[in-house]
């Protein structure tokens, strides 16, 4: 069984610009000109659902992660991210980290962690982030979620896309500037078991394969998993192995359609 880890970045001094991403693993992969393995940088209004979360831990720390936008007042991301952080800055409209078209500035009193989010097997690994009414645009624009219904397919098989300005190798410390996608496969959950176990990989997962080290890594925690098809995410980036993000192993998203009467309840979005 491999050790995992969660995908945030890593905790960092607050000095110069935000690095980090918490210490939450998902695999990314990345080549020698420092993108995601056979991925590609997103174009300007690509993933307009994408949310960059730059997170005040403490007074003196910082870290990284990614979310999407799923209403006007609404940002969905793993709870591995937002646990225990004080402020929260919310970047929209931007594939280019430092430069976002929106911030918000949330506080800890505005966020949602799932209150069955356990750290040590990385359960319920989902958390909602409040922030003022926001105005959509062609660049800012909420990403859509399965219908609740009675049954959910597994998607195994079906091809997914995932985003983010994660880590684009092992050998790097910290975040990317522009925003990287990749497109991966969703495998059944036995195969990603077969890597983290059965006590880690239960049913409210989803997992992708990683074949080339394409994959997420430290930093893209919280961050989409849509379908490629239709666009509607089934999934958020939550752990990988502590191995590296360019080994090959699955990795492992919270499965949305596990959460959607939750998300209904806290928010009151459903479709």
């Amino acid at each position: 069984m491999k050790f995992f880890i969660a995908f945030a970045l890593t905790l960092a001094t607050v000095s110069a610009e935000p690095l980090y991403q918490r210490k939450v693993v998902v695999p990314v992969v990345g080549g020698s000109d420092g993108r995601i393995t056979n991925g590609n940088d997103a174009k300007v209004g690509q993933f307009p659902y994408q949310v960059g979360l730059s997170l005040q831990v403490n007074p003196n720390a910082a870290a990284w992660c990614g979310g999407s936008l799923i209403g006007k007042e609404w940002v969905l991301t793993a709870a591995h991210c937002t646990d225990g952080v004080m402020v929260v800055n919310v970047y929209l409209g931007s594939t280019v980290r430092t430069s976002p078209a929106l911030t918000h500035i949330v506080f800890s009193q505005n966020i949602i962690v799932h209150s069955g989010w356990n750290p040590k097997n990385v359960r319920n690994d989902i958390s909602l982030i409040k922030i003022p009414a926001t105005t959509f645009t062609a660049n800012i624009q909420p990403v859509k979620l399965p219908a609740i219904a009675n049954s959910y397919p597994t998607y195994t098989g079906e091809n997914v896309i995932a985003s983010g300005w994660g880590q684009t190798s092992d050998a790097v410390l910290g975040v990317t500037t522009d925003l990287q996608w990749a497109r991966m496969q969703v495998v059944a959950n036995k195969v990603c078991a077969a890597t983290y176990g059965n006590s880690i990989v239960v049913s409210s997962n989803i997992c992708v394969s990683t074949p080339g080290g394409v994959s997420p890594c430290n930093g893209d925690s919280g961050g989409p998993l849509v379908l490629e098809s239709t666009k509607v995410q089934i999934g958020l980036t939550s752990f990988g192995t502590a191995d590296g993000c360019e080994k090959g192993y699955p990795a492992a998203f919270t499965r949305l359609t596990s959460y959607l009467d939750w998300i209904k309840a806290n928010t009151g979005i459903s479709y």
